[in-house]
């Protein structure tokens, strides 16, 4: 069992652990593991070994938060002496001189990158498939991972990291978490905005515990208070499990696990009541927009012409989206004006994360672009929503199924701001309801 990051770090810190062994061992793990699961795109082993090195050594290594614990980044972040591929053969391979933001924030908190985790083509769609591999869903490798954070999530489910970095433009951190069991937390447009996709697009962390995963959002957000994780005062929790506008069927266990998670806040003294917002029909045209053109004001950095076939597709579609001027602002005040009216009465929304189960893992990118997207739109209707009004929201898990033995999982939606609201309530599911932490419990 892989201990918690928070594990690592203090004992890193009480000089009980040391960095280059804790490296050592995780990086053991992903040699014997990921060539089934597929979560990396790139192994900095000899990278990260000097890293733990550097980081043993440090003067301040009491005081740093993620001391010596390894963590897996998203293939879209700025890293000195490594490239940012975006799931593509399409783009730039020259190697960086300095660090993102997110590097950054995670080497100076004392975090060893031990690699690049697989994210499909401009991170569109929620499988996470590359001409060299696919991540798989640790619970069973037969279905995908979920994306765009698909790697990221792959690795932590599968237990060779304790934390990965991802970002998460229309459910790209929560709906792989859903699959694979994780919690996964796309912050509000004001906190972590990773500044794609019109605005829709924010960094967010994976983790398998609830106090891991505030531990991560407070390094990537650079606010130490966030790694303090809040007991909530009763609050007003709308639930909901139909997915908006579309009214398309949801499985029966994915319906359930809303029920079962409602019980458990009830009995925490929270109040939860069938309710939802008045979602407004010109909401989905919004954000469908911008995760059209998002990607295709992105590939303008790239050779299209080497782009995979669906996602050349998609830039068409993006280009004639942004020729017709269907940006509009006004399109999103609506629906926040909506949101507002609905968060005016209620602390949270709970929803399923997911609309569907997740797909078959598979060679997703050969596919054309009404075959991905036909599978993806059916298992998001729950999430891009919350991207288009720039809101927080986390994934937490609830249960398994009885059938597939995929998890089910529900998510918490709160007012801009509410990170710290959501990550006492999934404490709490937590502790009603423990989860098993990975796949190879």
């Amino acid at each position: 069992m892989v201990l918690t990051a928070g594990e690592i770090a203090a004992s890193v810190r009480a000089g009980q652990l040391d960095p280059v062994q804790v490296t050592e061992e995780a990086l053991e793990r992903i040699a014997a593991a990921d060539g089934v699961i597929g979560a990396f795109r790139r192994v900095r082993a000899e990278e990260a070994l000097k890293e733990a090195a550097e980081v043993a050594a440090r003067p301040d290594l009491a005081s740093l938060p993620l001391a010596g614990v390894p963590v897996a980044v998203k293939d879209v972040t700025e890293m000195a002496g490594e490239y940012a591929s975006h799931g593509s053969l399409a783009g730039a391979s020259a190697r960086v001189d300095a660090d993102g933001v997110i590097a950054t924030r995670l080497r100076a908190a004392g975090a060893v990158i031990v690699g690049l985790t697989r994210v499909p083509e401009l991170c569109i769609w929620p499988m996470s498939d590359t001409p060299d591999g696919i991540a798989r869903n640790p619970w069973d490798p037969t279905y995908a991972a979920g994306g765009s954070s698909g790697g990221s999530a792959a690795a932590v489910a599968a237990g060779l990291v304790p934390l990965a970095h991802g970002s998460d433009g229309m459910g790209s951190v929560r709906l792989p978490a859903a699959m694979c069991g994780l919690v996964g937390l796309k912050p509000g447009a004001d906190l972590l905005a990773e500044g794609g996709w019109f605005g829709m697009s924010v960094h967010g962390p994976l983790a398998t515990t609830v106090a891991d995963t505030a531990l991560l959002l407070s390094v990537l957000a650079s606010r130490p208070e966030l790694a303090s994780v809040p007991s909530p005062s009763p609050v007003r929790i709308g639930m909901s499990t139909t997915v908006p506008l579309l009214h398309s069927p949801v499985p029966r266990e994915l319906v359930a696990a809303v029920s079962t998670a409602a019980g458990f806040l009830a009995a925490a003294g929270h109040t939860v009541s069938p309710e939802a917002p008045r979602y407004p029909a010109t909401m989905v045209l919004g954000m469908t927009a911008r995760w059209l053109a998002g990607p295709a004001e992105q590939a303008r950095t790239f050779d299209v012409s080497r782009l995979q076939r669906r996602t050349r597709a998609h830039v068409r579609a993006g280009r004639l989206v942004q020729r017709l001027g269907l940006l509009r602002a006004s399109t999103r005040d609506r629906w926040v004006a909506r949101a507002e009216e609905f968060f005016a009465s209620h602390e949270v929304l709970m929803t399923p994360t997911l609309s569907h189960w997740p797909v078959k893992a598979g060679r997703w990118h050969e596919r054309g672009w009404l075959a991905n997207v036909l599978p993806s739109t059916r298992l998001a209707g729950f999430t891009g929503q919350w991207n288009f009004a720039g809101y927080p929201a986390i994934t937490v898990p609830v249960g398994r199924s009885a059938v597939s033995g995929l998890p089910t999982s529900v998510q918490l939606v709160a007012r801009p701001g509410g990170e710290p609201l959501l990550l006492g309530l999934a404490a709490q599911l937590e502790s009603a309801n423990p989860w098993p932490r990975t796949a190879r419990n």
